[in-house]
Parts: structure tokens; sequence; C-alpha cells
């Protein structure tokens, strides 16, 4: 038998000074008193916590939750601690905590932006990070404009980030205090007259401190575990709902050796990501990794580790946040930088490259792993806590 306690662990609890947390809330928010603020609430402890703060600082909150998925649905799920409770947590804690609640039904807007594209970037073969997609359309894009028409000055996240104003006025995306919280990596897509609308009063807060907060706040959601999945993909079996979103990704082809020998077969390349070891199936004698996907051909390449390494990337749908007045004129200087392909990596020393049009990150050493969809988030070498924006990895190219 599978306990509750194995899929959602018990989470630890800090004693906090709620007093300290709320005067960083009001300096986060750096408005006035009594200016109206738009708390989104997802109904976790993170967003819960903010817009408690918030309040107590004296700003007129406003929470807002979104409705993603359907919620029957999201009852039914397993394996994502209380994910099926998020809307109805959200409005229970705007009660206590004696604010308005809105939810809105933004369930084929994300359908469209987040869920349609994720399955996509499987059938092309690509690895996609539908947070940062999340982040990226929905939230940072239309919760935003929904903010604004509800007459708010500001819209504050539960987001583990910093945002700082330079001496000459200019806004900064910077690394939460606490590393393994840090979601710098998801919102490296924000753009400049976002970030100015933004607060994310966290980020001078760990976790279990944020849960104490909560504790002494008198909320409920305080021992909450965090999600364990992506919110729409029910215990992590992303490729049930590509099964059923696009059933064409189900057809075999062969799995094919990096030297041109045909090793086997597979029954769909959605099945397989860049850096794959397990579930091949094949046996040569030496450890194999899936290098490369091919979806026209529906070839799964195959190699050894090595050849997983990187030495170069090409961005798409790029976003700056440096000094220079585009990433372009940054990729013309040849501007160094520090470059984190995976949210659990630590970034690693590189250059920025233009040509042909395109922005490319060439690596100082070989990157491992790195596979079209995924993101590249780039930070400051001299000030290696500032995001300075990034892209999504269009193509590779490996160590010769």
């Amino acid at each position: 038998m599978t306990l509750v306690e194995d899929i959602c662990p018990v989470p630890t609890i800090a004693p906090a000074d709620t007093d300290a947390a709320i005067a960083a809330a009001r300096a986060a928010v750096g408005l006035p008193v009594g200016t109206r603020i738009v708390a989104a609430m997802s109904g976790g402890v993170d967003s819960t916590v903010v817009a408690a703060l918030l309040h107590k600082a004296g700003y007129d909150v406003v929470g807002v939750t979104l409705q993603l998925y359907d919620h029957g649905q999201a009852l039914k799920k397993k394996g994502a601690c209380c994910a099926g409770q998020d809307i109805h947590d959200a409005r229970l804690a705007a009660e206590t905590i004696g604010i308005p609640h809105y939810v809105l039904d933004y369930e084929s807007r994300f359908r469209d932006a987040v869920i349609d594209q994720f399955a996509d970037s499987y059938l092309r073969g690509e690895t996609p990070v539908p947070c940062i997609r999340c982040n990226q359309t929905v939230k940072f894009r239309d919760l935003l404009d929904v903010a604004r028409d509800l007459g708010a000055e500001a819209m504050a996240t539960g987001h583990y980030v910093r945002r700082a104003i330079t001496a000459d006025g200019r806004v900064q995306m910077r690394k939460a205090i606490d590393p393994s919280r840090d979601q710098s990596y998801f919102l490296f897509a924000t753009t400049a007259a976002q970030l100015d609308y933004l607060r994310f009063p966290l980020a001078d807060l760990e976790k279990p401190q944020v849960r104490g907060v909560a504790l002494d706040l008198g909320l409920r959601i305080a021992a909450k575990p965090d999600s364990q999945d992506i919110c729409f993909v029910p215990n992590g079996d992303y490729r049930t709902l590509i099964d059923r979103l696009r059933p064409e990704g189900r057809q075999a082809g062969e799995i094919v050796h990096m030297d041109g020998r045909v090793l086997g077969e597979h029954g769909g390349i959605t099945d397989y990501t860049i850096g794959q070891r397990r579930g091949l199936n094949v046996a040569v004698g030496e450890p194999l990794f899936v290098t490369k996907l091919d979806p026209v051909k529906r070839h799964v390449i195959v190699g050894p580790r090595e050849a997983l390494l990187t030495a170069a990337l090409t961005l798409e749908e790029t976003n700056w946040l440096g000094d220079q007045p585009s990433l372009e004129a940054a990729a013309a200087e040849g501007a160094p930088v520090l470059a984190r392909v995976r949210s659990t990596r630590a970034p690693s020393p590189a250059r920025l490259a233009f040509a042909d049009g395109a922005v490319s990150v060439v690596f100082e050493t070989g990157e491992e792993g790195v596979a079209p969809g995924q993101a590249c988030a780039l930070y400051d070498p001299a000030d290696p806590d500032r995001l300075l924006g990034g892209g999504f990895i269009k193509a590779t190219t490996a160590v010769v």
C-alpha cells in the first residue's frame, strides 16, 4: 500500500518573524499603503502567504485564481499533492484573510497556449518546459491585463525571485535568497515591461519560513505539500496525455545507432527524450543514450554518453533584460554569460554569438544532454544572481 506520506512528505515548518516578513513585503511592493494590488492565488502556500502579507501590510488586495484545467477532472488526480483542492483552498484563504477573490476560467487559453504546445513539441522531437510557457502567456500576459482592468497598480505572485531597481531606475530580475527555491530559470521570458508591474514578496524567505508565516497568520494551508507534478499531467504520465491529444505520435519507427546500424524498433517517438538511457530495449554491450530524435524519419538515434556533449546552441523566442539594447546587440559583441539549460543544473560559462540573424550560446566546455525545446536562461558572469534573459533552444551543435 502506498501511504500519503510517500507521495506528499510532511513539509518542514520553521519559526518565522511575521512582522519582518510584512515589512519586507511592503518594501518589495514599493508603493504607498492603500494601493490596490492583485495577488495571483494558486491555492498553494506561497501565493496565499503573499496575499496575506500584503493585506497585513495595508494594501488593498484582490485575489485572483485561474482555473486552468477541468475542475472535475482535477479532483480525480492522483499523485499530485492536493491538486484538486487548489481553487477551493484559494477561495477559503481569501475568506480567512478578508479580501475579495475572483476565479477566472482560463481553461481554453491554457489549453491553446500550454497543453497543445506541450503535445506538439513532443511530436517535433523536442523536450518542452510547460511551466515557462504558462508564466510567459497565461500568467504574465493575460493575467496582468486582468490586474490592470481591476485598477491594480501592481500584481504580486509567490514566485521565488527578486525584483530590484538600479540607481538609474532600471528594473532587474535576480535570484531568490534560497537557491533551492529560486525560480528565475522559469521566468526568463518575463519582459522588462512585465517586470516593472510585477512584485515578488517572498524573495528573502526560505520555504520553511513561509510556512511558518502561514501558521502564524492562521492559514490552514501552512502544511499543504508542494505539487509534485506538472499540473495537467496526473502522476507525471505525460505519454498518456500526448497519446490522447496527438495519437499520430504512436507511429512505430527504428532505433538507429549514430554509426547507421539499426538496433531495433520503437512504438512511438514521443516515448523518448534526449539523454534518455532507460527503456531503449536494445543491447550492444555498451551503455547507449538517446542523442537525437528525427520525427520525419521516425528515428530514435542513440550513441555513447560523450555524444551528448553540446558545444553550442541556437536560441529562438528570446527575451533580454541586460544592459545592452538587445540580445542581438550583446551577441554581436560576443558578450560572456552564464548559461543554464535546466532548472536543476548550475549555469555554465559561455559566450554569445550572432550569425545569420540568429543568437547562439557557445559553451567554454561541452554541456551534456541539451535538447531542443528546453529553455536556456542567461545570467551575468560579473553578477551571477542577475538574470539577463534567455530563449528556447532551437538547435544544438555537438562537440566534435
